[in-house]
């Protein structure tokens, strides 16, 4: 196995990790800077207030976004398996 062959695959795996991660952090940064906001507005000072609500928005994205989650992940282990005979010369 070849450096370049090693890194392709790092770029691949890296990609497909980003993509799969983006949405729920993304989710998660706006729902905490929403809550934020909220807080500073209102003053209210309440600890678990922003982590369950970031919980539940997480929980939301993942059952929307499950099938395209799984489907991805699928996708690249199954071209990462069928990829192995290539390696093995």
């Amino acid at each position: 196995m070849t450096p370049e062959t090693v890194m392709t695959m790092t770029y691949a795996a890296l990609k497909v990790a980003l993509s799969m991660a983006g949405p729920l952090l993304l989710t998660t940064l706006v729902v905490g800077l929403v809550v934020s906001v909220f807080q500073a507005a209102t003053q209210i000072n309440e600890m678990t207030l922003p982590f369950t609500l970031k919980i539940v928005a997480v929980a939301i994205v993942i059952v929307l976004l499950g099938p395209w989650l799984i489907s991805t992940m699928v996708e690249y282990i199954q071209s990462l398996l069928s990829s192995i005979p290539d390696y093995l010369h």
